[in-house]
Parts: structure tokens; sequence; C-alpha cells
């Protein structure tokens, strides 16, 4: 019989550790809430350009940020097997791969920027989506840097400090963004364009923090000593690039997923867009939690893979899914009962030259929620435990199993909803529900399969 006091016992120790991932993250998100909310505020076509935008920026993010945490299962395991030479030359390879890479994406973007007039979206929105994404490509250096920093000491099991750095610049965006859309106290009115100006600042604040500290901090001290005579090591550039990407592609996978929704519902029209923009800046408020058991299931596994303890990683690691399960039921329920009031954070029913869109608005993104209330359970399960995988350091054959669910079912079903039929922006979510719930079954059985694999080995 099942002991189910082996796993919630660890419940305390998983939010401790998750919780200021968990805030971090939802720090970032409930900025980009305050931007649409304020953006909302000019019209709903400045909140689809937005949407537009970001749907550049999210897919180059994805690449970024998946690179990236290759990092802390590296540093995690090193640290449990207390070789703190090679956490020393992971940190190292690691900050050059990250801002290497955040330029290299940058230049990307700003490539690409040209094919927003070229997908069918509406001329007004793409007019104004230009300039926010030249800006917000830029601020990509800043923000793959920072995750470089964020994933080392995170692997060691400090994950207060990126959240300062992420409340920090969450409020310096906050205060420019105010600022620079409306034109306050001096400053220039902007608009959308304003919105990303206080973006690429507020990221190179948390980079600078990130930076301060852990020069300064003394669990980092035996970590930073005489960096730039670090001898570089092509195995261990080999090493991050064979585990980052894998997890890019995976988080490409799924950002793509999503960011296709966006640009279908651009294709049904503005509003259908800035309601697809609501419910989706909604549900990356709960996904945060679900991240942030991930990196907590991610930390936990790998430490205990450094020290060779499979029965123990097994164990934490379950406990982690327990525990999003519980909180994504709780979410559920939420969303339910608040779906025709919440997209009424964003909008402005007492503008009468655009009350018929805003309720228009408000009608699709309420349906929207109460599809997303659905996936939250799937969406929560299949983040956690794409974080253990990473922890055993298994990235290929998940990478494989999102691309199915996400690309070869998910998206086909939402095109064909959205699109050929009635549906509209509900069928898209739809296709969205799908994939999620397929990607969280298929991993899942990843993890049993191999986790069971490595006991029976230890046992031998």
């Amino acid at each position: 019989m099942i002991n189910l006091n082996n796993y919630t016992r660890e419940f305390s120790t998983n939010l401790k550790l998750a919780y200021p991932v968990i805030v971090g993250m939802l720090g970032h998100t409930v900025v980009q809430l305050i931007d649409n909310i304020m953006v909302g505020q000019l019209g709903p076509a400045e909140l689809a350009a937005v949407s537009l935008g970001n749907s550049f920026i999210f897919v180059a993010m994805s690449l970024g940020i998946g690179f990236s945490t290759a990092i802390t299962p590296m540093i995690a395991e090193a640290f449990g097997a207390n070789n703190h030479k090679k956490v020393r030359y992971v940190f190292v390879h690691g900050l050059i791969i990250c801002f290497g890479l955040g330029l290299l994406l940058a230049i990307l973007v700003l490539w690409a920027q040209p094919l927003s007039s070229q997908m069918g979206q509406p001329t007004e929105v793409v007019i104004l989506a230009m300039p926010y994404i030249f800006w917000v490509a830029l601020s990509l250096v800043p923000l793959v840097g920072f995750q470089g920093l964020r994933q080392f000491a995170e692997g060691l099991f400090q994950t207060r400090l990126a959240m300062f750095a992420t409340l920090l610049g969450n409020l310096i965006n906050v205060i420019l963004n105010y600022l620079l859309i409306f034109g306050l106290y001096g400053f220039p009115e902007l608009g959308v364009e304003g919105a990303a100006l206080g973006t690429l600042i507020s990221r190179w604040a948390m980079v600078l923090f990130m930076v301060i500290n852990v020069k300064n901090k003394i669990s980092f001290r035996r970590y930073n000593r005489k960096l730039f005579r670090v001898r570089l090591n092509k195995s261990i550039f080999n090493r991050i690039f064979s585990l980052g990407l894998p997890s890019a592609l995976q988080m490409f996978f799924e950002v793509t997923f999503f960011t296709s929704a966006i640009w279908m519902s651009g294709l049904l029209g503005k509003n259908p867009q800035a309601a697809n923009q609501i419910a989706l800046n909604l549900t990356s408020m709960t996904y945060m939690v679900a991240l942030g058991l991930g990196v907590t299931a991610m930390i936990r596994v790998g430490n205990q893979k450094g020290k060779g303890n499979i029965v123990d990683l097994r164990r934490l690691a379950i406990s982690n899914f327990l525990l999003i399960v519980l909180l994504s039921f709780l979410f559920c329920l939420i969303f339910i009962s608040t779906h025709q009031h919440l997209p009424w954070l964003y909008l402005d029913a007492n503008n009468q030259d655009i009350s018929n869109d805003v309720y228009e608005v408000v009608e699709i993104a309420s349906n929207l929620i109460l599809i997303a209330s659905f996936f939250q359970i799937a969406d929560g399960i299949q983040a956690v435990v794409l974080g253990a995988l990473r922890g055993l350091q298994d990235v290929k054959i998940p990478a494989f199993l999102i691309f199915i669910s996400y690309g070869t079912i998910g998206f086909p079903i939402s095109y064909l909803l959205g699109l050929k039929t009635d549906w509209g922006a509900s069928g898209i979510w739809m296709g969205l529900l799908i994939g999620l719930t397929l990607s969280a079954f298929l991993l899942v059985l990843r993890f049993q399969y191999l986790s069971k694999k490595l006991v029976s080995q230890m046992n031998f």
C-alpha cells in the first residue's frame, strides 16, 4: 500500500524552494498583466499589437531560456557530488553561451521583424507592433544573460536571488511603462513603444543586480574567483549544448504552439486576437506556479542524481507531481467561477468609441478562459514532469514527445477547429487543451519508465 506521507511530507520543502521561483516568475507575468491593462486602455488594436509583437519575442525567448536550463541540472549534480571546480567551470561556460545566444536571437528577431506585415494580420495592428518588436528584441541580450546567472544560482539551491532581481526589474518596468505609455511627468507619450522601452531598461537592471550579488555574496565566493582565468573546455560546451538544444526545442515547440494561437486569432480579426492575449496572460500566471515546482523538481532530482540516491530521487519527484495536481485543481475551480469577470480587468467599458469591440472581446475571452480552466491540470503536470526529466538530464525523448503532442496533434486540431469551423478562437484553444493533455500523459509515462529503470539497475 502506498504511504502518501512519504510524499506529502516533502511539500513544505518543495514550496520553500519553489516559492522564490514562483514569485519571481509570477512577478514577471503580473507585470505583463499590468502592461496589458495599461495598453488595453489605449484600445483593442494596441493590445493586439503587443500580442503580435510578443509572439515573435516569445519564440526567441523559448530558445534562449530553454538553452539556459541545461545549466541548473549540471550545477546541481556537481554540487551534490561536492565537485566545486566543475560548478565554476559550468558557470563560466554557461554565461558565455547565454549572453552570446541572447545577442544572436536579438539579431534574428530584428531580421525577421518585416515578416509581421506578411502574415495576414490587421494592418493597424502591424504598424503599432513594429517599433515594439524592435526594442523588446534588444532586451533579449540581458534577458538570456540573466537566465544564465539565474540557473547558476538555482543549481546551488539559491532560489531567492533571482526572485529579488525579478521583483526589482518588475518595479522599474511598471514605473517606466506608466510614464512612457501615457507621457506623464514630462516623459514623452510613446504608447505601445513606451512599454517596450520599459522592458529593455528593466532587464538590464536585473542583470546588474545578479552580477553584484554573485560577486559579493559569501555562498558564491568559491565559484566567482578568477573567472577570467578559467580555461575554456570544449567538452563542457558540448555537454551544455547536448542538454540545452533539446531543452530549447522542448520550450520552442510549446511556445510556438501557443504563439500559433496568437497568429491564428489574428487571422480571425483584432478582437479575437485581443481576447486571446487576455486568456493567455491569465493562464500564464497559473503556469508560473507549475514552472516554479518544475525548477524545484529539477534541482532536487539533479542533486540526488549527483549523490547516487535514486530511490529518494523518485520519491522527491513524485511529491512535486502530487503537489501540482492539488494546486492545479484549485486554479481550475477559480477560472470556472470567474471566467465572465476576469476579462474586464483589461478593458475600459466606458470608452464609447470602441464599446462594441470591447464587449465582443470580453465575450470571446470568457469562453477561452473557461476552456483554459480545464487544461490547468495537464499544463501543470507536464511542466513539473519536464523539470524532473531535466534533473535526470533526459531531454531528447521528452523533446520528441512534446513535438508529437503539439506539432502533429494539437496544432492541426487548433487550425481545423479555429479556422475551418464556426468555433473560431474557442476552437483554437480546444486544440491547445488536447495537445497539453497528451503531452502530460506521455511525459508521465517517460518518467515512470526511466526512474523505475534506474531503481532496478541500482538493485543489481
